[in-house]
């Protein structure tokens, strides 16, 4: 920690923009559940998403169950949120893993992006890896946890979580699937 603000730092594949600490869209959305409607293009603004890929020691990461009164209930994702206005990635991250988690960031990594279209909101999703943390994790918002190794136990996966752990898998350079595919919510 640096003067009491959690501690981001740049990937060297990945370094920190000169105007903050979101990153540009990288290539065409990632679109989960093509088969349902969404607004016309013109009508969907990005939202911009933080998200904590908890690394522990051992190479488990974390992963939460969506609370039920969220879009995508019981589906396992990466903990985060939306960033509030005038918010940096790296702030709404702390502030998201505090209010969900119970835990304060104290060394984090920006990693890597991905938008996905979901038929409800158009997300960039900015992947944080968080390698140490202050405090028990506390599951705050009534969600399940889950350390997870690849292949992914804990099913089913949100869309948005598909990429983290195909980019997992190539740095760790595991073959196989890494999780049993996801379906859509009913």
């Amino acid at each position: 920690m640096l003067g009491g603000t959690p501690f981001l730092v740049p990937h060297r594949d990945n370094p920190l923009p000169s105007s903050g600490d979101s990153l540009p869209s990288m290539q065409a959305p990632l679109v989960a559940d093509p088969h349902l409607k969404r607004p016309q293009a013109g009508d969907r603004s990005i939202t911009e998403v933080a998200v904590g890929v908890l690394i522990r020691a051992d190479g488990a990461f974390l992963l939460t169950s969506r609370p039920a009164d969220k879009v995508y209930a019981g589906y396992w994702e990466f903990p985060g949120g939306k960033l509030e206005a005038g918010e940096t990635v790296l702030v709404a991250l702390a502030r998201e893993l505090q209010e969900e988690l119970g835990v304060r960031v104290t060394q984090a990594e920006l990693w890597k992006t991905e938008m996905v279209d979901y038929p409800h909101a158009l997300v960039r999703l900015n992947f944080c890896k968080v390698w140490a943390w202050e405090g028990e994790l506390q599951m705050l918002e009534g969600q399940s946890h889950s350390w997870e190794k690849l292949p992914v136990i804990a099913q089913p996966v949100l869309p948005g979580t598909l990429p983290v752990l195909t980019w997992l898998a190539q740095e760790r350079c595991f073959s196989g699937p890494t999780c049993s595919s996801s379906v859509s919510p009913t």
